[in-house]
């Protein structure tokens, strides 16, 4: 058994195809063109992963400027071909675009129940500027289902990563993103921030679509900000910008955002239009869009002086503005409330005035609380990180210097590792509670832990035996000292293979740690499992291996086993006296199985 090498990467497809996902965010247009020439020759030549990879850029393209149902076409035959040719990134990354898709469909729960179950093997196998993508959409997740502080806080740990010199224009994406979400929770001015330092980076980009949503973002913070006039120049340049695939794409146009400053600035045939164009647009599936569109539309009757017809468009609306639909944020729902708070006042309806602006008094508390905590707490994250960087970055410069230094260096990388695991974005940890050993495909200690004693209850009352063995992978250390810790784990996930296809349904086995492993046997009394593991012995002897063009050859492990009659007393106990029975066989020489029972008949 030959450990493969990592495949080149040097077919013309494929870099083709790696082009256009760099040009993604830089230039729109190259972008699509490069992956639609990448996709051709891909074909062509038979390279699934460069078809993989030329077909996830055309993926998240037309997520931005087609629809989520064309997408997601697209996305699922790039993680077809990811999965043929084993490209865990390109599977991740693919999965990423194909919740973001139910994102933008509406299906905010299922968009964020699939983006996380990515989440923790892709802060391991992803590179920084791909992480920015996985951690995006779950933030997007989080923004839409009114959740700010942890939306907040994947933005912040998206844009550590993507800085301007490595994220290929994805850094302008979260600078408008974290924008959007600053505007939600009212603080329009740190929003206007971000904005201005997205626009700024738009000057190096030819991307009218990140343009266009940046100049949103500001129409609506000056309209927040009571200054309605000076958003009129950038809805002006909106208006000019190409609406087809060649700028915005069919998404996004924003009208009813438009037609609200418009009307707010007094603009009434500017706002009119923009009103008979959001209205003339296809259904929209954002709870935001809906509620603003009959804020706009109500604006547009009340300057034309029709309240009433005003007032019926409100009171059509106001039980799904009023709270409990999935994906409506604050901001509509306050700017609703004001406005029809301001139409009972000019109906004379002091009583439904006052009413409405109670309504809209509750909401700016519960917007002020929501920026309360998203601030402390996006700023702890966000010091805590910083400061472990810090450290990081010191002890780097130091590792080649003493072994002390390298011994600082794991120890925090190690704490930075946890601490993005535990904070998750400030509320559930980066790190989920994953059962599954990374490295191996194996189950976990904690899983181990977590099922044992129901497994060993279970025999109990079915009055069958069960069995437990401890492996230990003999001379490990010296492999990893003479060929490097990549053929160590490479040795270690080839023990998890064997495993995984040489036991029966009903085992279980688990990485115990390190080079330890753990098998579970129900209805099997000690004798059985060494039989069996005399079998897995013979072979992992006859595997052979080669790493750097070294064999290496005569492997073995030593184990001992135990069953639940020897060891009766717990879950623990019976761990116990499988570990005592591995340590005799390590004793004795090694490569070798012992029975709990062998020894004590011999002790005795």
């Amino acid at each position: 058994m030959v450990a493969n090498p990592r495949r080149p990467s040097t077919s013309s497809a494929l870099r083709l195809a790696r082009q256009a996902w760099r040009l993604l965010h830089l230039d729109s247009q190259r972008a699509i063109a490069c992956a639609d020439k990448a996709l051709a020759r891909a074909l062509a030549q038979g390279d699934v992963l460069a078809e993989g990879w030329a077909r996830l850029a055309r993926g998240i393209h037309l997520l931005y400027f087609v629809t989520p149902a064309a997408a997601a076409v697209e996305l699922e035959q790039a993680r077809a071909c990811f999965d043929a040719e084993g490209d865990r990134a390109g599977q991740l990354l693919a999965g990423a675009g194909l919740a973001r898709g139910l994102w933008r469909a509406g299906h905010f729960e299922e968009s964020l129940a699939q983006a996380l179950a990515l989440r923790d093997e892709g802060l391991h196998v992803l590179r920084p500027d791909q992480r920015g993508i996985l951690l995006n959409t779950i933030a997007g997740c989080y923004s839409a289902l009114g959740h700010s502080e942890e939306a907040l806080a994947y933005m912040f740990q998206a844009l550590r990563d993507a800085g301007p010199s490595k994220a290929h224009g994805f850094d302008v994406v979260l600078h408008c993103n974290l924008a959007h979400e600053h505007v939600q929770l009212g603080d329009h001015l740190e929003a206007l921030r971000h904005v201005d330092q997205g626009i700024n980076r738009c000057k190096a980009l030819d991307n009218v679509r990140l343009l266009s949503v940046l100049l949103i973002n500001r129409v609506i913070c000056l309209t927040e900000l009571d200054r309605p006039h000076e958003a009129l120049p950038d809805i002006e340049q909106l208006l000019a910008l190409p609406a087809d695939a060649d700028g915005r794409g069919t998404m996004g146009s924003c009208f009813e955002t438009l037609a609200v400053a418009a009307l707010s600035a007094g603009n009434v045939a500017l706002g009119g239009d923009l009103v008979a164009r959001a209205l003339a647009a296809p259904p929209s599936a954002d709870p935001d869009e809906q509620v603003e569109r009959v804020v706009a539309a109500a604006m547009l009757d009340q300057a034309r002086g029709n309240l009433p017809q005003a007032l019926r468009r409100l009171q059509a609306a106001e039980a799904m503005a009023g709270g409990g639909t999935v994906g409506l944020n604050l901001r509509p729902r306050i700017r609703f409330f004001q406005t029809l708070a301001d139409l009972h006042e000019a109906l004379g309806d002091a009583k439904s005035a006052l009413a409405a602006m109670r309504a809209w008094q509750r909401l700016q508390v519960q917007r002020a609380e929501r920026t309360s905590r998203a601030r402390y707490q996006a700023a702890a994250l966000q010091t805590e990180l910083l400061r472990l960087q810090h450290k990081l970055d010191d002890s780097v410069a130091r590792r080649n210097a003493t072994e002390r230094a390298k011994a600082e260096l794991e120890a925090i990388n190690e704490q930075l590792s946890r601490k993005i695991d535990e904070v998750e974005a400030l509320q559930a940890a980066l790190k989920g509670q994953a059962t599954r050993d990374f490295l191996t495909g194996l189950f976990n200690r904690r899983h181990l832990n977590d099922i044992l004693p129901g497994m060993l209850a279970l025999a109990g009352r079915d009055r069958q035996p069960f069995a437990v063995a401890m492996i230990d992978l003999d001379h490990f250390k010296g492999v990893n000292d003479r060929l490097g810790h990549d053929a160590g784990d490479s040795l270690l996930s080839a023990f998890g293979e064997l495993l995984a296809r040489h036991m029966r349904k009903s085992d279980i086995a688990c990485r115990y740690g390190g080079e330890e492993f753990c098998l579970l046997m129900p209805r099997t009394d000690a004798r059985g499992a060494a039989r069996k593991v005399n079998a897995l012995l013979k072979l992992w002897r006859g595997a052979s291996f080669e790493f750097g063009g070294e064999p290496l050859e005569g492997v073995s492990f030593s184990a001992g086993v135990s069953d639940s009659r020897i060891a009766s007393e717990s879950a623990a106990q019976l761990v116990k006296s499988a570990d005592e029975a591995l340590l005799a066989a390590k004793d004795a020489g090694r490569g070798r199985v012992l029975s709990a029972g062998e020894i004590t008949a011999a002790s005795a």
